[in-house]
């Protein structure tokens, strides 16, 4: 019996998961009609980071993490965990299909 085997499920995902600005656009900043600048402001951030954010072109550092979590009432590992999601999505559709050529699989026994 493999100690390590391959999951069944949860493997094989069909796109990109959604990037943490367009959370952030959709799921916070619209519904209460905040705009850039105005979260710039009140979160002491660059408003250039923002918009970057914002247009998808940026991740969310640790830094942003916690002034958005603090701002809007969430955590920073809300905001930290989208943006790994959203970056292994985008790993695995570059790179899986190489890795499981390249990468042979250990084969432990109990």
């Amino acid at each position: 019996m493999n100690i390590i085997e391959r999951p069944t499920t949860g493997w094989r995902i069909q796109g990109i998961t959604t990037h943490p600005g367009a959370v952030l656009r959709e799921d916070f900043m619209a519904p209460i009609a905040l705009t850039a600048n105005q979260l710039a402001l009140r979160t002491r951030m660059p408003a250039t980071r923002i918009g970057e954010i914002l247009h998808e072109r940026r991740s969310v550092s640790p830094d942003t993490a916690l002034r958005l979590a603090r701002c809007f009432g969430t955590s920073p590992e809300f905001w930290l965990n989208l943006q790994a999601a959203h970056d292994l999505s985008k790993a695995r559709l570059a790179s899986e299909t190489i890795i499981e050529k390249e990468v042979e699989p250990l084969k432990l026994t109990a």
